[in-house]
């Protein structure tokens, strides 16, 4: 399996010369209900995965009612549209350029929404602290099961909003390729206990490192398909 990333990759053609694919991803990158994509979290993440995926662009948005000071967001079902939109717009900005769709919390739920869409073509979805349980502490596995997209997961292993045990029995129900990475010790934002990452002789840029090269390396697995 080739390793490098999805940009990296080169292909022979006809006449034997080698040639640059022209596979390198576009990530539409959604933030999550309650700090904008400006947020400081937002931004070092955007910079990691543009880094990593060698991305010809990252492009986040806010969501409308960021910018009319609502305190909650609506549901997520009424963000879909505008979400939908914005990819749409974005694919034909970047015409040949495979679509990724990534989310913080909220934003993978309606990213993945979005994914299950008929007149929407992505090649994969990549979750940041994927939200399951609801307000009411129901499981909320409906969306992903309706995906068929290659999606992959990464959750700290002491997310309140999403237990390893349930996300485990929902991705063995699911249609879609998937994978997960966990952040050992992380919470719903991956941040990780000082005392932890001391007993584990790491740091908290490590262990995103970490789990941004896990991304990577799903990305370009699903683009080689």
């Amino acid at each position: 399996m080739d390793s490098l990333p999805p940009a990296k990759r080169r292909r022979e053609s006809k006449d034997g010369e080698t040639e640059a694919s022209t596979l390198s991803p576009v990530v539409i990158f959604a933030h999550g209900a309650g700090a904008p994509s400006s947020s400081d979290w937002m931004q070092r993440w955007k910079n990691m995965i543009k880094e990593a995926l060698r991305a010809v662009d990252v492009v986040t948005f806010d969501y409308p009612y960021m910018s009319a000071k609502k305190k909650a967001p609506p549901k997520a079902e009424k963000l879909v549209e505008f979400h939908s939109n914005f990819v749409k717009e974005t694919a034909t900005k970047y015409p040949g350029h495979p679509l990724i769709l990534a989310g913080k919390s909220m934003g993978s739920r309606v990213g993945c929404m979005v994914a299950s869409m008929k007149d929407i073509n992505v090649s994969a979805v990549v979750c940041l602290g994927y939200p399951l349980k609801g307000s009411n502490g129901a499981v909320r596995d409906e969306t992903l099961l309706q995906l068929t997209v290659p999606t992959m997961f990464v959750q700290g292993s002491k997310d309140g909003l999403c237990p390893l045990e349930k996300l485990e029995t929902t991705r063995k129900k699911m249609k879609a390729p998937n994978e997960l990475h966990v952040i050992d010790g992380g919470d719903h934002s991956f941040k990780i206990g000082k005392k932890h990452l001391q007993a584990n002789n790491s740091t908290q840029d490590e262990v995103e490192d970490v789990a941004v090269l896990a991304i990577a390396a799903f990305i370009s697995r699903s683009l080689e398909g």
